[in-house]
């Protein structure tokens, strides 16, 4: 069998890897949910 890489469908990424990737938009997803809870809380 031939190597072949598993293609996610994108090339454009500005992480390494896709676990620092995917950490990356966890984190990212986090803050903008903090910021929403905080906005409407108030």
């Amino acid at each position: 069998m031939s190597e072949q890489k598993f293609e996610r469908g994108t090339s454009l990424s500005i992480f390494v890897s896709d676990r620092k990737e995917d950490l990356g938009s966890l984190v990212f997803a986090l803050i903008i949910a903090l910021g929403i809870v905080l906005v409407v809380g108030k």
